[in-house]
């Protein structure tokens, strides 16, 4: 299983893929792959979903060099690429400072 730093190495090299919903969301949110790297490579783990449908995933949360914050939700399954399971900006409506569900 992936570690958060090689998670976080990944994203940043750009070495990562998209499920076909996570590629959909990134053209439909305008979010780019610098942002990706960008965010990706300080993101932290805000919720894990050890028993996720295919493999250990979890929620991480990063944020852009302009400061625009992203949820990432990240396979740990070991690849040669970071699978992108889904990404979005957090909804402040839904989330306290990006991080806790309210």
């Amino acid at each position: 299983m992936k570690t958060l730093s090689q998670i976080q190495q990944e994203l940043a090299a750009g070495q990562f893929e998209f499920s076909r919903h996570a590629f959909r969301r990134v053209v439909e949110r305008n979010i780019s792959e610098a942002e990706i790297r960008e965010a990706g490579a300080k993101a932290e783990v805000i919720e894990y979903y050890p028993g996720d449908k295919y493999s250990p995933s979890g929620l991480l949360l990063g944020f852009t060099a302009a400061g625009r914050p992203l949820h990432f939700q990240v396979s740990y399954a070991e690849s040669d690429a970071t699978k992108i399971i889904t990404i979005y900006e957090p909804d402040p409506n839904e989330w306290i400072e990006n991080r806790k569900r309210r």
